[in-house]
């Protein structure tokens, strides 16, 4: 049952923008606080009603797995999209329910063939050794640089662009569109600030559904043997996406696909970083570790920090029941450092097993439908990266803007070696 009586104090409210802005064992600790009050947590109420953080494991998984009560529309993200730009452009699936969303996952779903997955595979091999042989360039002379720039953000770039049939010409434009999208996601901005950028990040968008829109059109009278050209073909049920339906998804797939798995691979070099034990282990056994160190990865860096809901009807019963219209933030690394759930939970374990985080969502209709993909990109780049430079190691922590929305990495020095003599950082 949800908490009834006095919000939190700001301190603990993880929708307040200072909350984001605490280092991130003082988030934890608070996190730790909220989970002993052992139910969802009334954190906002006001006109607007009601809002809860759901910050256990179980309640996170609760309403992931029950879309009839705990819907995502009118949208996922705080605040939530402007109808208008809805309408503009197109409501992304993590914006939808029901019908509507189960119609849109399924073209998608079903876009995804044997033959696709298989060449996305191969193509994230050859992926990852290409950009981890290129990083000593990028290094420059003295073996440093910045590891998002050099690996991380360009992995996930190529293999969705490859995969989606993205035209390499048009590839530059795009991950500059990107950036634009995403830079403020989550950001809380001064009014000056909004004002100095009036829709930067939607010209943007706008840019890349213009691309894709285009590309989709060439596929429909050509098709290729690229993920595009399957999702505006009618498939066995005479189902595919629209011009619009197309926009929408490769927004998200490529703001988000790209964004998560860039953070993730760079938490994850550093955390094999300031955990020189863990970083031995998985040496010596790449093979054998490497799966469950991109688990422990992804739980422990968690990339996505909160979705929301809103509450379709009365549910639990009782005075401490949730009402219609009420809203619930599911905190995603607060659920992945749940003491009932994950024994030492703080601790970095690469061989850490069973490891049931909820890094790629916690079940039900909105599961990451790229999980399978995200793993898959962070083991190859883990592999061709220790493999061939297995000193490799950051030399500060990570550039984290102050998000509410994801954990994202701005920027993370490098470097490829210790010269003999010295102490690593």
């Amino acid at each position: 049952m949800p908490e009834t009586g006095a919000c939190v104090p700001d301190d603990l409210n993880p929708l307040r923008p200072d909350f984001w802005r605490l280092p991130g064992p003082q988030r934890q600790a608070a996190f730790a606080r909220l989970r002993a009050r052992d139910q969802p947590v009334l954190v906002e109420e006001g006109e607007r009603g009601r809002t809860f953080a759901l910050v256990r494991h179980c309640d996170v998984t609760e309403a992931s797995r029950r879309p009839e009560v705990f819907r995502s529309a009118p949208g996922a993200t705080t605040p939530p999209p402007a109808r208008w730009v809805q309408a503009l452009f197109g409501a992304s699936m993590v914006n939808l329910d029901g019908p509507e969303h189960a119609r849109l996952r399924g073209v998608v779903a079903r876009a995804f063939t044997p033959r696709i997955l298989a060449r996305a595979e191969d193509d994230i091999r050859r992926t990852a050794d290409r950009v981890v042989d290129g990083i000593a360039g990028a290094a420059g002379g003295d073996g440093t640089g910045d590891f998002v720039a050099a690996v991380a953000a360009p992995m996930p770039f190529h293999v969705l662009c490859r995969m989606m049939g993205i035209p390499e010409a048009e590839r530059e434009r795009i991950q500059v569109l990107i950036d634009r999208a995403s830079e403020h996601v989550g950001l809380d901005r001064t009014l000056a600030q909004r004002l100095r950028t009036p829709g930067r990040g939607l010209r943007a968008l706008a840019g890349m559904h213009r691309i894709v829109a285009r590309v989709g059109r060439e596929r429909r009278e050509r098709p290729g043997d690229d993920l595009i050209s399957r999702l505006v073909a009618p498939d066995r049920d005479g189902q595919s996406l629209s011009s619009r339906e197309l926009g929408a998804f490769f927004s998200l797939l490529l703001v988000a696909g790209v964004e998560t798995t860039r953070n993730a691979l760079a938490h994850g070099l550093h955390l094999l970083t300031v955990h020189p034990g863990q970083r031995e282990v998985l040496l010596s056994g790449l093979d054998a570790h490497l799966d469950t160190a991109v688990e422990e990865i992804v739980r422990h860096s968690t990339p996505i920090h909160q979705f929301r809901r809103t509450v379709a009807g009365e549910y639990g019963g009782g005075p401490g029941g949730y009402r219609p219209g009420d809203r619930v933030v599911l905190c995603y690394g607060s659920a992945n450092r749940d003491e009932r759930v994950f024994a030492d939970p703080e601790a970095f374990d690469v061989t850490r097993s069973p490891n049931p985080h909820l890094g790629f969502g916690g079940g039900g209709p909105h599961y990451c439908l790229g999980a399978h993909l995200a793993r898959q990109e962070i083991r190859a780049v883990l592999h061709a990266l220790f493999t061939r430079y297995p000193d490799v190691h950051t030399t500060a922590p990570p550039s984290v803007p102050p998000t509410s929305f994801d954990h994202r990495v701005a920027r993370l020095p490098f470097r490829l070696s210790v010269p003999r003599g010295t102490m690593r950082v």
